[in-house]
């Protein structure tokens, strides 16, 4: 699914707070606090949950809450983003996952995201800077994700009533995605997928294209292409050996996939 992962962070900054301070809002993007001395309290439908150094708070967009602090006054990095795959936006809204993250769960990667915070705050010409932190970024979301799936977490702000139901499992899935991975030397139909899931081909396909924004002949598409790019960078295969790899009858209908995917030739790609 990486390949369909979009993350774009709109804005990320690291603010100081006296004793005194007081927040109201409600963000139209989502926001990650990473605690870095201080004692923060959110408050989220009278409910107060406190964050420690060390500890990320995970904030939905449109949500309200009143965030203060201790006498002692705290200091944290946020960053604003958005988060989809495919073309469904706001996809992380499905599950419960906005809340205080505690350290001793995410402390590996919040210390690499506050390390590659502080280089591109000192170093901000240097090319790469602000990449590595979207990595260290991407790194935390799939932490708290993970955290999630293996039940060792579930976020505090949101009960049940208030996340957005998911009308579509990508679990459910699974198996497509595994047989389109190991088949992609053959032409795949889609009967055969909709067979692996127990429904219907006409169903299938919608379900499928609810789930990820696209249909799964572009799906299958795009992983070719994907698949494609990495025999050219590993110079193992020519044109004719890989197009035989990815199920496409000849070099020709391989090439003219490929160029209108990368918008060159595979003989030119590099």
């Amino acid at each position: 699914m990486s390949e369909y992962i979009s993350l774009r962070m709109k804005s990320y900054f690291e603010p100081s707070h006296e004793g005194n301070w007081i927040e109201h809002k409600a963000h139209i993007d989502y926001d990650l606090w990473f605690i870095q001395s201080g004692i923060v309290n959110i408050t989220i439908d009278g409910v107060i949950h406190t964050a420690n150094p060390g500890d990320v708070i995970f904030l939905y967009p449109g949500v309200p809450y009143r965030a203060s602090t201790s006498d002692m006054g705290c200091r944290f990095i946020y960053i604003h983003f958005d988060f989809e795959i495919g073309k469904q936006q706001r996809i992380l809204n499905d599950f419960p996952l906005s809340g205080v993250i505690s350290k001793d769960m995410i402390q590996e990667e919040f210390i690499r995201l506050g390390n590659a915070f502080y280089q591109l705050k000192l170093l901000t010409s240097l090319p790469g800077n602000r990449l590595y932190l979207k990595s260290c970024l991407m790194a935390v979301i799939a932490k708290i994700i993970e955290l999630y799936g293996q039940g060792q977490y579930i976020g505090q702000f949101l009960n049940e009533k208030k996340f957005r139901k998911p009308t579509t499992n990508l679990d459910v899935l699974k198996p497509v995605f595994n047989y389109i991975n190991d088949n992609l030397q053959k032409s795949i139909k889609m009967n055969e997928l909709a067979a692996l899931v127990g429904i219907s081909e006409k169903y299938f396909i919608s379900y499928f294209k609810k789930a990820l924004g696209i249909t799964p002949g572009q799906y299958i598409y795009q992983i070719k292409m994907n698949r494609a790019r990495e025999y050219l960078y590993s110079k193992k295969y020519t044109v004719q050996e890989i197009s035989n790899l990815l199920g496409y009858p000849d070099p020709f209908t391989f090439s003219k996939a490929f160029k209108k995917y990368y918008n060159v030739p595979p003989s030119k790609f590099e």
